[in-house]
């Protein structure tokens, strides 16, 4: 068990800071297909110079290292006890070290267990096998894509597409109307796993099961192939594209897996995943890792790849304090080079402050929405270990009136936010700034100095840091006038989804 135990910390250490192979061939696929000079294409060099940064610092591809699944394949007499606990010993460690980020919160009181582990958590199934080895596979699947997973039960009525019956053209609807309501919120361009059938419980299940499956593999299904194929080519024509911010690519990878279901019931289940698809898998007999998973075919060296990020906007440069006139002189499409003081803040932030006042003056500042991967050295020092941002669209309910109460100008997040935070832009004079999403270590790399924290009671990812930052890019997607390129690009793409009403299958 002592050796599984260091299997499985190797496991999850290479899962959290570097991306499998075809995952990989996917990405380079995608770059390749963007026009130069798009923001699109900005958003692929960003994603490329990132996953090359987490490489070489051994560190997490993104901050959000999100909910350990483990799917794991036993001979029987196997001692499944002390597998998972020799598993959750690894997480703790690998959280210790900052190659995952706390993320295990108590759903009723809210407390942090500061060590990725509680009740139900990580996520262990077993299963056994007549086979004489170990089959162990991770998967790290973060909150902004796992809050896109959706269900549909037919027949149903779906926005641009109109009715979904229960059949396989019905499942087809679901499932590119799934791929459009997930816009830029989850990481795109992103990987579909689908289970047709089943309970609500077992069909996310096995929707979740298709992830675990190789992008370049060929679904045995015949039915199944064509709708793999079919979904692929259809998506990416949506044009929603990398971060929502238009383009070739919106769809990576799609893997669709069928179960029989009760005949009251036909659900269609959804799992998104991010472009920063962390799963793989590792085979052992002795406890030793004698082979690893999901390293068939060519691998991309992506330090051979000219990763320039440059974007199809004019630049501007941003230093808090930031004026009214600053901001007003902002357009939908600006590419912002931010120096100087930003200040991190989540839920819990977003919630402490429609109540009470700010530790910081944060009139003309800019608040990032981000839950940072930190490490506090020997000396008592905080050291930035990842720090993308997170998914904006959960602070709707609070941000357009925080920014009003306390001056603030600039929001940092990604996927954009809704009608109620674009009208106080417009209102108070204030934009939203779009980050690539999954972009932790270039990120990061932008951070000079942690120059303090409040509120480090609601947990590492909901404290406010203070951060001092040099050159951090990102582009403008909101702005004071009433602009919205979130609001342009899912209107586009619902007129392009309407093209595929008709029945294909």
């Amino acid at each position: 068990m002592e050796k599984f135990q260091e299997s499985m910390y190797k496991l999850i250490v290479e899962t959290s800071t570097k991306l499998p192979k075809d995952v990989r061939r996917a990405i380079a696929k995608a770059k390749m297909r963007e026009n130069a000079g798009t923001r699109a294409a900005m958003s692929l060099a960003t994603i490329v110079q990132n996953i090359q940064m987490a490489d070489e610092n051994v560190s997490p591809i993104c901050q959000d290292t999100g909910l350990p699944t483990f799917k794991i394949k036993v001979p029987v007499g196997v001692n499944q006890m002390e597998m998972k606990e020799a598993i959750r010993r690894a997480i703790a460690q690998a959280t210790k070290d900052g190659k995952l980020r706390p993320n295990s919160v108590d759903s009723l009181t809210g407390e942090n267990s500061g060590d990725n582990l509680g009740i139900g958590l990580p996520v262990i199934k077993f299963e056994q096998w007549e086979k004489d080895y170990i089959d162990v596979r991770l998967i790290l699947k973060g909150g902004g894509c796992e809050n896109k997973n959706i269900q549909y039960s037919l027949p149903c009525e779906l926005e641009g597409l109109g009715r979904a019956g229960r059949d396989l053209d019905g499942i087809r609807k679901c499932i590119l109307h799934a791929v459009y309501q997930a816009q830029g919120q989850g990481c795109s361009a992103g990987f579909i796993g689908v289970g047709i059938g089943g309970d609500r419980s077992s069909g996310y299940d096995l929707a979740k099961e298709q992830l675990f499956r190789s992008v370049d593999d060929v679904n045995p299904n015949e039915d199944l192939r064509k709708l793999e194929e079919y979904i692929m080519e259809a998506a990416n024509k949506l044009g929603i594209g990398t971060m929502g911010f238009g383009g070739e690519t919106t769809l990576l990878g799609c893997k669709i897996g069928v179960m029989h279901r009760i005949p009251a019931s036909f659900f269609v289940s959804v799992a998104y995943n991010c472009w920063a698809f962390r799963r793989l898998g590792v085979i052992t007999r002795t406890g030793d890792i004698q082979e690893w998973l999901y390293q068939e075919g060519d691998d991309v060296d992506f330090q051979q790849e000219k990763t320039e990020v440059v974007g199809e906007g004019r630049e501007v440069v941003l230093e808090a304090p930031i004026t009214e006139e600053q901001i007003r002189s902002l357009k939908v499409g600006d590419v912002v080079r931010i120096n100087g003081m930003i200040y991190t803040g989540r839920d819990a932030i977003h919630k402490y402050l429609m109540d009470h006042d700010a530790p910081v003056d944060l009139n003309g500042q800019i608040i990032y929405h981000c839950g940072p991967v930190m490490l506090k050295d020997e000396n008592g020092k905080w050291h930035v270990k990842a720090a993308g941002p997170t998914t904006s669209i959960r602070e709707e309910p609070y941000q357009g009136e925080i920014m009003k109460k306390f001056g603030i100008r600039a929001v940092i997040g990604k996927g954009g936010m809704g009608a109620k935070t674009l009208a106080a832009l417009k209102e108070h004079g204030g934009v939203y700034l779009n980050a690539i999403g999954g972009a932790a270590q270039y990120y990061a790399d932008c951070i000079q100095s942690v120059e303090g924290v409040d509120f480090l009671e609601f947990g590492i990812p909901e404290a406010m840091w203070h951060l001092r930052v040099k050159d951090f890019t990102a582009v403008v997607t909101m702005d004071s006038h009433g602009n919205s390129l979130h609001e342009d690009v899912e209107k586009s793409s619902l007129e392009k989804l309407a093209q595929f009403k008709e029945r294909v299958f």
